[in-house]
Order: structure tokens, then C-alpha cells, then sequence
């Protein structure tokens, strides 16, 4: 019987088993989808995820940014990633296939079998968990913001507030800055990502349903400088998704499977890494039910900041006065983004 069954072969999961392949478990990962898997996403990774993958051995192409910049229709504000020790530090805008094209490589080497094969009725005993015809002593879900698993266990929860949705698409353009754009408007943001020299990635994130350009189209300043349009718009959502609990008996969830808040802060990446590294050391000491709490460490400064933020976005009065606050307290914008790009 292998130590760990991951469900779910995105990021996350891979992420999951290549912790726990470090830590000398025996681990199989389910993935019915062919490689490379895309994905509705920023597209860009926080330093604390880029230091991640450098210690894990993953190499992935992208292009570094400094920091975030936010900005409305009449003013913008920097804010740049610095480390503990105050030196300057990077994130990283990478095409959600190259880095889940890597992260396969990196499993594989590792040891890793991916089977591929769908996740399908969760069943366990005192011993371990039966799933997809494979037995495990724990079973990993990191089946996605709609988890089937978090679903057949009766771990989700109504979700509260307006629903918001995220649509992507690329640009065939050469960055203008080496700063993620965040563009506010009064019902969407627009996240601009630099992912290769010649490209970029924006996505939007409202709580309006209709076509991607016509979202796009509140953003005039920006659409200004775009052209070329690459591969089809994606689309994700609801985002917002409440969980009971992160542990069920020997079923233990992970990345977006665990509950999510928004994409609002840019994060998700890191939080499910940090999870995960959480996740298989529970399973290491054969202590799943220390998971929960130790989830909600991990995950604590993103749900508090990208909360508070999203809080203030959902009320039209507060909502228009985050850029002017943050350009008015940009050394305050700062340390908030330096806290999530940890």
C-alpha cells in the first residue's frame, strides 16, 4: 500500500507529491488529462513561490517582475517585493503550461507515477483509502476550486457574498513594464502579467457576466495598448469557496480543494505550496487531524489580507478608494503586498 494517493495532477498536487517524495513516502498522483494542463490564471508567481520551486529543483521559463502596481483611471502607485532582510527580491510571469509542464518532468524524475485515471468514490477504513481502484494510506484532494471529492465528503458550505468570476486571454505584445498591472475599475479588475518577451497575459476578475471584451472595454487605457489576441479566452468561477474542514478521516485537501477567497491578492499558487508542504508532514508523522490547524496557519495572512481587501471591493463606497488610499499610503501598500508575497 503506497503512503499518499494525490487526486488531482494541477499544481498543486504535483507540488504535493514531489514534498512527499522528499520525505522518502511512496506516492501515486491521478490525473485523467493529457499534459500540459491550462488554466484561467494571472499567470504570475509570488517570490515565496519562486523560492519554492528553486529549492524543489523546478525550472520553468518566465519573466521576472519587481512588484505590483495598481492603478484607476487618473493615478497609479508602485509597491516592490522586498525580502526579510530588506534586499530586492522577484516574482515570476509564466504561462500556466510551461510551469505545469515542468512540474510533470520534475515528478516524473522524481519517481512519481501519474496514472491516468479519475478520482472516483472515497472510500476508507481505520487502515487507509480505496479510490479509482488504488489503495493508499492517506488520499491528497487537490481536485480543483470545484472538488468533487470536498463535494462527496459533505465538505462544502454555501458561499456568501456576490459571486465573481475570472476570464483570461493572451496578447502577442512586448511587456511595456516589468510590474504585474492591477487596473481597477468600479466592477473588475484587470491583471496584467508579462509571461514571455513577446507576450502577455490579462485577466479579468468581476462579479458581471458577459463576453471578455466587453468586460475589456471598461479598461480604455489599457485596451490602448493591446493587440494581437493569442488562443481562446478561459474562464473560472465562482471563486469564492467555503469548506467545513480540510480533513476528513485519511482524506486531507489541498490547494484550491481547501477553500478559496479570491484571486483578488495574486497568491493562490504560494498558499497551496505552503499548504502542501503542511499536508505531507502531517502525513509524514501519521497525524492527519493536526492538518486543519496547520492549514490555517499557512493560509492565515492570505485569508485575512485578500478577505479584508475583498470585503472593501464588495462595497461600491469603499471599493473606489483603494488605489487613492494606496497612493496616498504607498509605503502602507507596500508592507500589505510584501505580506502576501511572502
Amino acid at each position: 500500500m503506497i503512503d499518499l494517493l494525490v487526486a488531482g495532477g494541477g499544481p498543486a498536487g504535483l507540488v504535493t507529491a514531489l514534498l512527499a517524495a522528499r520525505r522518502g513516502l511512496t506516492v501515486t498522483v491521478l490525473e485523467p488529462r493529457a499534459t500540459p494542463i491550462d488554466k484561467a490564471c494571472g499567470e504570475g508567481l509570488m517570490p515565496g513561490a519562486v523560492e519554492l520551486l528553486s529549492e524543489l529543483g523546478v525550472q520553468v521559463p518566465g519573466l521576472p517582475f519587481r512588484g505590483i502596481h495598481y492603478a484607476d483611471a487618473t493615478r497609479g502607485v508602485d509597491a516592490l517585493f522586498r525580502s526579510g532582510s530588506g534586499r530586492s527580491v522577484r516574482g515570476l510571469g509564466v504561462r500556466r503550461t510551461a510551469l505545469h509542464a515542468n512540474l510533470v518532468d520534475a515528478v516524473t524524475r522524481a519517481g512519481v507515477e501519474i496514472v491516468p485515471r479519475a478520482a472516483d468514490t472515497v472510500a476508507q477504513d481505520a487502515d487507509g483509502v480505496r479510490v479509482a481502484g488504488m489503495r493508499a494510506r492517506y488520499l491528497a484532494a487537490a481536485d480543483g476550486l470545484h472538488s468533487p471529492i470536498r463535494r462527496q465528503l459533505g465538505l462544502q458550505r454555501p458561499s456568501r457574498g456576490p459571486a465573481r468570476h475570472g476570464l483570461r486571454q493572451h496578447y502577442r505584445v512586448a511587456p511595456w513594464t516589468d510590474l504585474v498591472e492591477v487596473h481597477w475599475t468600479s466592477g473588475a479588475e484587470a491583471y496584467v502579467t508579462p509571461v514571455a518577451p513577446d507576450l502577455v497575459g490579462v485577466a479579468l476578475l468581476t462579479t458581471a457576466r458577459g463576453p471578455y471584451n466587453d468586460h475589456l472595454d471598461a479598461f480604455p487605457a489599457l485596451t490602448a495598448r493591446l493587440e494581437h489576441p493569442v488562443g481562446a479566452v478561459r474562464g473560472a468561477g465562482p471563486l469564492r469557496q467555503r469548506v467545513a474542514s480540510r480533513v476528513a478521516g485519511r482524506v486531507l485537501l489541498v490547494g484550491d480543494a481547501a477553500g478559496y477567497v479570491d484571486a483578488l491578492t495574486g497568491e493562490g499558487l504560494a498558499v497551496a505550496w505552503a499548504s502542501a508542504a503542511e499536508l505531507v508532514a502531517c502525513v509524514a508523522a501519521d497525524r492527519p487531524a493536526a492538518y486543519e490547524r496547520r492549514w490555517r496557519r499557512a493560509s492565515r495572512r492570505y485569508r485575512v489580507l485578500t478577505g479584508g481587501l475583498l470585503w472593501a471591493r464588495n462595497r461600491p463606497l469603499l471599493s473606489r478608494t483603494i488605489v487613492p488610499a494606496a497612493a496616498r499610503l504607498p509605503r502602507t501598500f507596500a508592507t500589505v503586498v510584501n505580506q502576501l508575497a511572502r
